[in-house]
């Protein structure tokens, strides 16, 4: 499971292109080299059961979370954009004494206990020109600690085991018809779920390359496009928009793209709209969560719908609940529960936790809002915890985001809710600009006009430069709930 194919392809195909970064190519056989290589280092190294790796997206990464795995560990894939106060924690609640980075990141490791392993001093010993001794893993054994992004308190560890993984990637490459012939553009971090299966698992398994730029930028995207002619493309919402805004993108940048997949977050109508009129090319959205490994539900070239997340990949189970757990009926909104073999083993030493998401027979409770409709599409409406509740009137943002991000002159919405002696909540948006010259009466008429209710129309209109994001680019949305709490009183 996970590690067997990176090494059948090293000896069945061992000059073939398995991977690029911003240090050059990489063949199957010089990463399956220095994957075994570093197992071998890592196995005399430490005997804490889980290894830390702090790197950006490259082969380099790829070839140490195989050794790590060849060495009998489970990886902790640390994300260089927390804070020090995150990563201070991850690196103590994971019990990890030893981490995998290079020099340009290892600052970030300096105040801890640590033994730190320079990539680029491994990368230069002698390949490991040996077969490695393969561990014999359990489906229930834990492949990856994966931490979540903590939007709300501090990092929660995902235990994600083998059978959890393998389970998603082989899922995904069914449902969406991935293919050898495909090139994966990896613009995604590696520390996440969605980075792992789409980025690693996925095209080593189909033996497929893939390329990996250590930082996104639009330009650079559209080049690595045109250069290594990619062919499928993961992403985040945000980084789609950017491209949106690219003025120098051609009409014709994306017509061999087999797809361009957007996950993490909600993808504003604009952004897929807007691509479709300019580029004539649609983003396929997808659902998942760290939780998850993280596939459940895909948008796909054969089979897609408008404003959803598509339907359910092999093996997953969805279900949409009222408050009482009770299933509901098709287009009826409700709590949005997975089940299947890609729902993680629990959180690290948080039993409470995890008996609090994961119920007796199996389903996570994922907190989200979402309806499926006659042919089994998936709508996400919203988060559970963000419900605004005006007056007995439930108000779900997103739709009160969709609204107004219509508007020209608004290039990005959030919207939460505020405290309110008469209603128990009022609507409260976020609203950040192309001219500072918008005023918010505009905005409220522009809302009215649009046919939204005026209970859902936005007593508060704040304009901003920036929504403050999380290190995955997640809109913090308990950030500005707080802000907008600050004056209630």
């Amino acid at each position: 499971m996970l590690f067997e194919p990176l090494f059948m392809h090293a000896r069945n195909h061992p000059q073939d292109l398995a991977m690029t970064d911003d240090f050059g190519q990489w063949n199957y056989q010089q990463v399956a080299a220095m994957a075994a290589g570093i197992g071998m280092y890592l196995a005399s190294q430490t005997q804490k059961p889980h290894v830390g790796i702090l790197l950006p997206p490259s082969a380099g990464f790829a070839a140490s979370f195989y050794g790590t795995l060849l060495a009998g560990k489970s990886i902790v894939p640390i994300n260089y954009l927390l804070g020090d106060r995150e990563i201070a924690h991850v690196i103590q609640d994971s019990g990890i004494d030893t981490v995998i980075t290079i020099p340009q990141l290892a600052g970030r490791l300096r105040d801890y206990p640590l033994k730190v392993v320079d990539l680029l001093q491994l990368a230069q010993m002698p390949a490991a020109a040996i077969t490695p001794k393969f561990p014999s893993p359990k489906t229930d054994d834990l492949a990856v600690l994966m931490y979540t992004s903590g939007t709300s308190g501090l990092p929660k560890g995902v235990m994600l085991t083998y059978g959890n993984l393998q389970s998603n990637v082989d899922a995904a490459i069914e449902h969406a018809i991935l293919q050898t012939k495909h090139v994966f553009l990896g613009v995604i971090p590696l520390f996440h779920a969605f980075g792992v299966t789409a980025m690693l698992l996925a095209p080593v398994q189909l033996k497929a390359p893939v390329v990996y730029t250590a930082r996104f930028s639009p330009v650079g995207t559209i080049q690595a496009i045109r250069k290594h002619k990619a062919s499928i493309m993961f992403g985040v919402p945000a980084m789609y928009a950017a491209i949106l805004r690219l003025e120098s993108a051609k009409a014709d940048e994306f017509k061999d793209m087999f797809a361009l997949i957007s996950g993490a977050e909600p993808l504003p109508a604009t952004v897929r709209e807007g691509f479709e009129r300019r580029f004539g090319t649609r983003i396929h959205e997808g659902y998942g969560l760290t939780e998850t490994s993280p596939v459940v539900t895909l948008n796909t070239p054969m089979q897609n719908k408008a404003g959803s997340v598509g339907k359910a990949v092999p093996g997953a189970e969805v279900r949409i609940v009222d408050d009482e757990g009770k299933t509901v009926g098709r287009e009826t909104t409700g709590e949005i529960w997975l089940k299947g073999p890609m729902v993680m083993k629990g959180y690290y030493n948080l039993p409470k936790e995890t008996a609090d998401v994961l119920t007796a027979d199996g389903y996570f409770k994922t907190g989200d809002l979402g309806k499926i409709d006659s042919e089994g599409f998936l709508f996400i409406t919203g988060r559970k915890k963000e419900l605004i509740i005006s007056a007995g009137e439930k108000i779900v943002p997103r739709e009160v985001e969709d609204v107004l991000a219509r508007h020209p002159q608004v290039v990005e919405v959030a919207v939460v809710g505020k405290k309110d002696a008469s209603r128990g909540e009022v609507v409260v948006a976020f609203v950040v600009a192309k001219e500072p010259t918008l005023k918010a009466e505009e905005l409220r008429s522009f809302c009215r006009d649009q046919g939204l209710v005026q209970f859902k129309v936005p007593r508060e209109i704040v304009l901003v430069a920036e929504l403050p994001r999380s290190p995955t680019g997640k809109v913090l949305k308990r950030v500005l709930a707080e802000k907008a709490n600050a004056s209630a009183g």
